[in-house]
């Protein structure tokens, strides 16, 4: 069994899932199904940059078989300035604090996330999934990715804990996913992973999991994508929806990079 298979398609089908509700207010709308067009005006099936950065990360780690910083950022580059490891090579969403920190990259050090407590988004926790399947990797090393975006310790403290969470469950492990009341979907970090806590302590199958994040509301694409890499890890690529994944674009994409 492949678990990076499961992880990734979980990420990216409930990606595609939540694309079209982006921004949308809880109980505004319902999502049962993975439909197109929405908020972004995209085909159904189709990832935002929440998989492209996921998958340039893979790609990376395929190729250097593990860590290497700069080939990680300039695969990062690849993406925002030429489309790469997108759908139709379209880039139509990138978060503010991870555009500003991939423009101010000078082609040397590659730790470009600010340390400043008002840029806590969810822009590095949405991209650090494939280092889990990394045995040997240091809590350093997954800070190190996480600041080449988010240079704050909340951010990449959550990067940590969600990064280790996913290698248990690779190992078959029991995993209590413990969340706070109230519930926000929002981009901060915190809420995120709050929130993507809950959809997995509450639910028993992947589709249930995925389709409760995206229902959460306003940051529909990356709750779900967060929580569906482990829902994919937990419950395995025969749980995800024949349907879903004969509607995800870009497979081939997703083929290419995993190691």
């Amino acid at each position: 069994m492949n678990k990076l298979r499961d992880a990734i398609y979980g990420f990216t089908v409930a990606d595609a899932l939540g694309v079209p509700f982006e921004f949308n207010q809880k109980g505004s709308f319902l999502c049962t199904d993975m439909i197109g067009h929405g908020t972004w005006n995209q085909p159904e099936g189709t990832w935002s940059d929440d998989s492209s950065m996921t998958l340039a990360t893979c790609d990376s780690i395929r190729i250097n078989k593990g860590i290497n910083y700069l080939d990680i950022m300039n695969r990062f580059l690849d993406w925002i300035d030429y489309g790469k490891y997108a759908i139709n090579s379209r880039v139509f969403d990138v978060g503010n604090t991870t555009l500003n920190a991939l423009r101010r990259f000078d082609g040397i050090s590659p730790f470009c996330g600010i340390n400043d407590i008002r840029q806590n988004g969810n822009g590095a926790l949405m991209r650090v999934l494939p280092l889990a399947f990394i045995p040997d990797i240091t809590d350093e090393q997954i800070k190190n990715v996480a600041i080449m975006t988010h240079g704050h310790d909340i951010s990449s403290d959550l990067c940590i804990e969600y990064v280790r969470i996913a290698q248990k469950l690779i190992r078959g492990e029991e995993v209590s996913f413990e969340y706070t009341t109230p519930i926000k979907s929002s981009g901060y970090v915190v809420d995120t992973f709050n929130s993507v806590m809950y959809c997995l302590a509450t639910t028993d199958n992947y589709s249930d999991c995925v389709l409760k994040a995206v229902n959460l509301g306003n940051d529909t694409d990356t709750v779900s994508a967060i929580a569906g890499g482990l829902a994919g890890i937990k419950y395995g690529y025969d749980s995800i929806p024949s349907k879903w994944i004969n509607k995800l674009k870009g497979k081939e994409i997703i083929e290419s990079c995993l190691f």
